[in-house]
């Protein structure tokens, strides 16, 4: 068995190609187009390239991005004031505040500030709640793509059993939350699971979301799964691979999603959804 790859960049560029479609009807209803502010703190060279990739996407569908670019960590206090601006700008539909953040400052008190209605990284409380509670708003990106690419391979997803290895608040946590919404059967696996092999080989659709490159080898997986990669690590040789051994997976998987190229690029255009929801729900300006 070879697995049929789900093409990410392609199932993306269908995506943004009916955004771009949304926005230019907004246009020619007289609406101005959706705008989305950008918050960049410092210089990880990772965030840079996730910031310059959102803002291309941005460019590509016509929504309106707004940099707030600072090299130098601000106070708590003089973030707090910048969310509490953009949430009090009426030209402005959705706020991103690009993580990691530089220590000492943590993510939450910022997320928290940002309205639920901008939310459109879907990280906020209220938003992963409507989702816990199975009225989902504004839908954290990455699981949200995630589900949109399972959809694209054209199983059955009730009843089947889904192993997500990662419990991030960002990924694997909401990830669990949108399979089960699904129908699905979901155990989530961390670093305190005991025997992983064991949860892996049963898995009908595996989620790995570990963020340690290979940590799953090709012959844990079950004949016949669906294999989501979440994982993006840079290897010493500077080449990136995912969070299972790709080679030897896909001889056993029916579907997966190479790294590069799978749920990346569907994380974007999730956002770009988003912001596109987020503008459609406002009062129109």
């Amino acid at each position: 068995m070879t697995a049929h790859l789900i093409d990410g960049k392609r199932i993306a560029a269908s995506l943004l190609a009916d955004i771009k479609e949304r926005v230019d009807e907004r246009e020619r209803q007289g609406l101005r187009r959706p705008s989305l502010a950008v918050i960049l703190i410092g210089d990880d060279p990772a965030s840079a390239i996730y910031v310059r990739n959102k803002t291309e996407a941005c460019q590509r569908v016509g929504i309106t991005s707004v940099p707030h670019i600072m090299k130098t960590a601000p106070s708590e206090a003089e973030l707090l004031t910048l969310v509490s601006q953009l949430n009090e700008d009426a030209n402005i539909d959705g706020i991103l505040l690009q993580l990691p953040l530089p220590p000492p400052l943590r993510p939450e008190p910022f997320i928290e500030q940002i309205l639920p209605s901008k939310d459109v990284d879907g990280f906020h409380p209220y938003n992963m709640g409507r989702l816990a509670v199975r009225r989902p708003a504004l839908r954290p990106c990455t699981p949200a793509g995630v589900m949109t690419l399972l959809r694209h391979t054209g199983i059955e997803l009730l009843g089947r059993h889904a192993v997500i290895v990662g419990a991030s608040n960002h990924v694997g946590r909401p990830m669990g939350l949108e399979l089960l919404l699904a129908g699905c059967t979901v155990t989530t696996c961390h670093r305190f699971t005991k025997d992983l092999r064991a949860y892996v080989e049963h898995a009908d659709i595996l989620v790995a979301a570990a963020g340690k490159p290979r940590l799953i080898p090709g012959d844990w997986i079950k004949e016949g799964a669906v294999v989501i990669d979440i994982g993006m690590n840079r290897l010493p040789d500077g080449h990136l691979a995912g969070d299972v051994d790709f080679k030897e997976a896909q001889k056993r998987a029916a579907w997966i999603t190479p790294v590069p190229g799978g749920v990346g690029p569907m994380t974007v255009a999730t956002l770009l959804a988003n912001t596109m929801e987020a503008a459609s729900a406002r009062v129109p300006a």
